[in-house]
């Protein structure tokens, strides 16, 4: 039996799929293999050249769907909740929401909002739009959210006394943290979905150890990031496909993890997957969700 690849989505004409972070990289790849099937994409993106870019991109690889660029900033709750707005409006089913932008490991920043830079972009942003595009997903037949996490959750813990680094700041622990937080979402969303007998599954996966441009920003990486991510690594569409795995193949259930099937998935083709046990600790989960509606003023009606 041959490897699972973009070859293998199906059909996806008449969904519609939200993607956020999409203007390069995974996001950018799994946007072509859903809009190659036929799904209409919308590419939520930080920086609207960048954005229009990439729609041309995922038009030329020779798709017919619908591609839509549209603008969003996951470091702003006003942009998240414009943006949300304008999905609503625009596209009152949404089929698969996939949570996929983030930044690793930058000098100490804050949001607008006040909070560390990257939990309030990889997690916060993510869970505000989650819940304000909720009616969306749930008036869809079959709806996913799929969060996509890291193997850095691995070194992640949740720092309630500090969540937003205010002593003693590591660019990577505040990054393991908010890729932690993605999976403690992924199963809270899950488990809450379920009790409210909702349609929404809630899934993450993780890329492995891509060669995409994450991997040339961070500083403290700089060349060893490149070199590495191309000796140890895999391309781009390779890493895209425990993404398109999560979002579309149909033996997926909620909760379910998927990551590359190499060895410690650092690569491979996607494969059902665990996180550390940390990752599923649910009093964690359920603190995380709290303390989340607070920061964002985004609750589910779960």
């Amino acid at each position: 039996m041959g490897h699972w690849t973009a070859v293998d989505v199906p059909d996806l004409s008449g969904r519609v799929a939200l993607i956020t972070g999409a203007n390069s990289g995974i996001g950018l790849e799994a946007a072509k293999g859903l809009a190659a099937r036929g799904c209409t994409v919308v590419l939520a993106c930080r920086d609207p050249g960048r954005a229009q870019a990439a729609t041309a991109e995922v038009q030329a690889a020779g798709s017919s769907a619908r591609v839509e660029p549209r603008a969003l900033d996951l470091s702003s709750l006003q942009s998240v909740r414009a943006f949300a707005a304008q999905a609503l409006a625009e596209f009152p089913q949404v089929d698969l929401l996939i949570n996929n932008a983030g930044v690793m490991a930058p000098p100490y920043a804050r949001t607008v909002d006040g909070f560390e830079l990257q939990l309030g972009t990889n997690h916060l942003g993510h869970f505000a739009l989650t819940g304000l595009l909720l009616p969306a997903l749930e008036a869809a037949a079959a709806p996913r959210v799929v969060n996509v996490s890291s193997n850095a959750h691995r070194m992640g813990r949740m720092r309630f006394a500090d969540l937003h680094w205010e002593k003693g700041y590591s660019r990577w622990g505040a990054y393991g943290q908010s890729k932690l937080a993605n999976l403690l979402f992924t199963y809270e969303l899950e488990r809450r979905l379920r009790a409210a007998g909702r349609k929404a599954l809630s899934v993450a996966c993780h890329p492995g150890y891509s060669a995409t441009n994450l991997f040339k920003l961070p500083p403290g990486l700089g060349w060893l990031g490149t070199v590495g991510a191309a000796v140890m690594g895999q391309p781009a569409w390779q890493g895209a496909l425990p993404t398109l795995y999560a979002a579309v193949h149909p033996d997926i259930r909620g909760g379910e993890y998927v990551g590359p099937d190499g060895v410690g998935e650092w690569k491979g083709y996607p494969k059902k997957t665990q996180p550390l046990p940390h990752a599923k600790d649910e009093a964690a989960a359920r603190q995380l969700w709290e303390v989340s509606e607070q920061l964002t003023q985004v609750r589910f009606g779960l």
